[in-house]
């Protein structure tokens, strides 16, 4: 397990963040027939989603008591978080063609991350991006035991997502906002008792790279 010590709940919210992924997509109009996709993957076999967390957020963790940790293959180092694909599909269209533009699931068994404080911890597992929902979802336990599955964990603003990057062997989507989603937001506050942490809270930005081969 890493571990990096950083104050209170806001913590909490602050990792919870790093799950995350970056996707979600727009509300657009379509008009006309199916759109050629501008990439498609069936099956996601690797590579990683990151995030990159808010100077805000970071700021704002230093006057908590929380102390994140990612298990598995999950690390965090340098204010960034990141988890290896393990699965799912993606489909990328041309912004403006339709809605959403980004649609699949992107998948992160066997890696994840933990809160800790006053003899609390919360784990979350088994992230799983719903880009076409903008939503990510995860298993949460406490002190072991398992208190929800397929939680909403987060919600991803893709106003900011930059244009699909393709490189020789990889594709990069970049630039998704994700914030704490509100049934996260109660359920840290009610495990850390506290009522810092708010649902819409911005922890960072998404970066989810794939292999394309």
């Amino acid at each position: 397990m890493t571990r990096l010590s950083l104050p209170r709940t806001a913590a909490a919210a602050a990792v919870l963040g790093l799950l995350v992924l970056p996707l979600s997509a727009c509300d657009v109009p379509f008009v006309g027939g199916a759109p050629e996709p501008v990439a498609s993957i069936p099956s996601l076999t690797g590579n990683s989603t990151q995030i990159t967390l808010d100077r805000g957020f970071v700021a704002a963790l230093g006057t908590l008591g929380l102390t994140p940790g990612t298990t598995g293959k999950g690390r965090l180092a340098k204010g960034k978080l990141v988890f290896p694909i393990t699965g799912g599909n993606l489909t990328v269209f041309e912004p403006g063609q339709v809605s959403p533009y980004v649609v699949g699931q992107v998948q992160h068994v066997g890696s994840g991350l933990s809160l800790a404080a006053g003899g609390t911890t919360v784990r979350l597992s088994n992230v799983n991006v719903d880009p076409g929902v903008s939503r990510v979802y995860g298993d949460v336990a406490v002190n072991g035991d398992t208190v929800a599955q397929s939680a909403h964990l987060f919600t991803l603003d893709g106003r900011t997502l930059a244009p699909l990057a393709t490189a020789e062997k990889t594709a990069t989507l970049e630039g998704t906002r994700v914030t704490i989603s509100p049934d996260a937001a109660a359920l840290l506050n009610e495990t850390f008792k506290t009522d810092a942490v708010a649902g819409g809270l911005l922890v960072g930005i998404a970066k989810i790279t794939v292999k394309t081969t």
